[in-house]
């Protein structure tokens, strides 16, 4: 990933908070459907073991209060934006969708069976850990520390936030974390002119590796 800002469109981003926000004002203009959707999509443990294995994505689409959605939102558009205009929508959805399963897969594992979850949190954290692999990469040049200072003091703060706030699920923060670093790893090795297919297949192996836990 390389700094600086363009003018260019980001429709992927765009159209992710879009339809993420719209989804969150049906809690107050339609609640009861809201809530059918929050039962149908959330992040629920016993869902999973039972082979719903949809809510390991779906949980991204649904948000418990304002403070919540705000927060994910306002991440996503600062981090998704560059990744977008650099690489592409279809590769920023890929990472989104891949960070949401990791996430959802060490809630899965790490948590209790009766947990249910909602937020977009594994995939935002997936952003910040392909932001984390390019830095880590760059770790010899200044751009690189101060890079690495930035996301190490906002990991900092999130990491700590699930020891206030009990409802914010670590387990989905490390593993979208941790999907992210590793598809990012792929992503600032491989370049050429096979390298967009080899980004979408290392977001693919890790959302389907992720999403294989709702059947073993």
């Amino acid at each position: 990933m390389r700094g600086g800002r363009t003018q260019a469109a980001t429709p992927v981003t765009m159209g992710i908070i879009a339809v993420t926000v719209a989804i969150h004002v049906m809690q107050y203009v339609m609640p009861g459907v809201w809530d059918d959707l929050v039962r149908q999509l959330g992040m629920w443990n016993r869902g999973v073991e039972a082979g719903e294995w949809w809510r390991m994505l779906t949980v991204v689409a649904v948000h418990a209060n304002l403070m919540h959605i705000a927060f994910n939102m306002l991440a996503l558009y600062s981090l998704g934006p560059q990744i977008e205009r650099e690489l592409g929508g279809v590769r920023l959805g890929a990472l989104y969708v891949a960070a949401a399963a990791g996430g959802s897969a060490f809630a899965y594992l790490l948590g209790s069976p009766d947990d249910f979850g909602v937020g977009a949190s594994g995939a935002i954290f997936g952003l910040f850990g392909v932001w984390l692999a390019s830095a880590f990469r760059r770790r010899n040049t200044r751009y690189g520390r101060y890079l690495l200072g930035q996301l190490g003091g906002i990991l900092a703060i999130n990491a700590a936030i699930p020891l206030f706030v009990r409802s914010v699920s670590w387990q989905a923060h490390l593993g979208g974390l941790i999907a992210g670093f590793l598809i990012g790893q792929v992503w600032t090795r491989v370049r050429g002119k096979n390298a967009y297919t080899w980004h979408l297949a290392s977001a693919a192996v890790m959302t389907l590796a992720a999403l294989s836990l709702a059947f073993i």
